[in-house]
């Protein structure tokens, strides 16, 4: 049996002895809210774009800025807010996160014009930048106990999963009930929650030994994970043929390979090429962006099949979402408590992927009156139940076995790799979709209402097709990257061995 140790916790940033063992599950309730409180963000606001564009009078050009600010911001920062966390410690940077994030939707929530919206979520995405990687580090650095971490990670990644899904309903209720303006709003007491509780069940202090900042390093990950975004997010208004869209996106894998050279050679790299070498650890990025990307075939365009094809209002639509955020809640405990620690990763990882690949592709037999109990409900179920076997496994091994000085940083690179995956996931299939809807119309003559009702209903079925196709290479990938057999843990050091 090959074993290693894990480091220490130190008493500044985690729970350290038995008799706080109710500290660690505040702790996990106080990252879990602010977790929360950022994945929904990606979807709340979505559902609130119209009301807000009729309110502000912005264009159609324009709306797309709303959810590409924070896009930008968030995806390009990531790495160097975890590392901000390992630098400055991971409570102080979590409050600001938290604090910032606050008074950016504040700001938003109350602006009066587009600029001010947009400046909103810009400082939105900073903030969230800063919050999401200590949130995830934090966690990670508490709960060292094997079954404890089990049961901590199955229900973050079940967080993290059903984020959007909740966004949606959440969403759905303010804009309906309220104003467009409360899904901006309502972060307000997301964050008063976790700022109390921060306050309160946090640890103090800063790391004994602080790495230094590497600033060359910071500016080529963040200019070329900017221009990785901006690229993708371009390809929804633009062509991919256009410089805006395949310039940004050869200037940004330039600038990142250019990050990678340059990390073999910093004396203080940002990114330590041991945080991404470990085989599981690896397999678990790769996951996690595929699983971003995959998600949006579910989120997107089966909230637009339910409201513009079977007319169903933004709560229903929301509502219509609960079952499988229900079935991911129990696969994620399932998976972290009883899978994991016995058949180990390499089988519960493709099997998940697996799952979600047949339920896209269960949901291509969707047509103009199709049911919700017989034909959305039954692929919706399989999709959490195979969601819930992927991402809290991914989330925790991804982290797993790293040494204290670089908690925030992997922690940053797990939610870089979400992020990344998610933009390339909306521009590709809103692309693939939008080609395939005209594509259909050629040669049919004047579109009938019913006729464009069909082409919108075959871009649909475009993008699940290739939403399985992102599974079904995650499944390749898993089967081949992790490694065999099951994870046990060392009593006295109590981290991931492989038997």
């Amino acid at each position: 049996m090959s074993q290693t140790t894990a480091p220490r916790v130190s008493a500044a940033e985690g729970s350290t002895a038995a008799g706080n063992g109710g500290r660690r599950w505040w702790v996990l309730a106080v990252v879990g809210i602010a977790q929360l409180m950022v994945v929904l963000d990606g979807t709340i606001v979505n559902i609130a774009l119209p009301s807000a564009q009729h309110a502000l009078g912005f264009s159609n050009a324009d709306r797309q800025w709303i959810v590409t600010a924070y896009a930008l911001a968030f995806g390009s920062l990531l790495l160097l807010g975890g590392r901000l966390a390992d630098l400055f410690g991971r409570k102080v940077v979590f409050l600001v996160g938290v604090g910032g994030f606050a008074a950016a939707s504040a700001l938003a929530g109350a602006a009066g014009d587009f600029t001010v919206l947009v400046t909103g979520r810009a400082l939105q995405g900073f903030f969230g930048a800063l919050l999401a990687p200590a949130a995830l580090s934090l966690l990670n650095t508490t709960f060292t106990e094997a079954k404890e971490r089990a049961k901590a990670f199955g229900i973050f990644g079940a967080i993290a999963g059903a984020g959007g899904g909740i966004g949606l309903l959440l969403g759905g209720l303010l804009t309906e009930h309220l104003n467009w303006r409360w899904t901006l709003f309502v972060n307000l007491f997301f964050a008063a929650l976790a700022l109390a509780g921060g306050f309160a069940f946090l640890r103090k202090g800063a790391p004994a030994d602080r790495p230094k900042l590497d600033i060359p390093g910071t500016l080529l990950v963040s200019a070329g994970l900017f221009g990785l975004v901006y690229g993708f997010s371009n390809a929804e208004s633009h062509s991919w043929g256009s410089p805006q869209t395949w310039g940004f996106l050869v200037a940004g894998v330039l600038l990142i390979a250019v990050f990678g050279w340059w990390q073999t050679r910093a004396e203080h790299p940002l990114l330590p090429l041991r945080v991404l070498l470990d085989r599981n650890r690896g397999a678990s990025f790769l996951a996690t962006a595929i699983t971003g990307a995959g998600m949006f075939g579910v989120f997107l365009f089966l909230t637009y099949y339910l409201q513009e094809t079977l007319h169903y209002s933004p709560v229903q639509t929301g509502l219509g979402f609960l079952p499988m955020i229900g079935a991911l809640m129990v696969s994620a405990q399932l998976a972290t408590l009883w899978l994991l620690p016995r058949i180990g990763p390499r089988p519960l990882v493709p099997t998940g992927m697996a799952l979600a690949a047949g339920a896209m592709v269960w949901l291509t037999a969707l047509g103009l009156n199709s049911s919700y109990a017989t034909a959305v409900l039954p692929p919706l179920l399989v999709m959490g139940f195979g969601l819930g076997l992927i991402m809290p496994v991914t989330m925790s091994l991804a982290t797993d076995r790293i040494g204290e000085q670089d908690a925030g940083v992997a922690s940053a690179a797990v939610n870089t790799m979400q992020q990344i995956g998610g933009s390339i996931g909306t521009a590709l299939l809103n692309t693939l979709a939008t080609s395939a809807g005209t594509s259909y119309l050629v040669g049919k003559g004047v579109p009938t209402p019913e006729l464009l009702a069909k082409a919108q209903l075959h871009s649909y079925s475009t993008a699940y097709w290739w939403s399985a196709g992102f599974f079904a290479v995650g499944l390749v990938l898993s089967l081949v990257l992790y490694r065999r057999g099951r994870i046990q843990q060392d009593a006295n050091a109590p981290v991931a061995v492989h038997i």
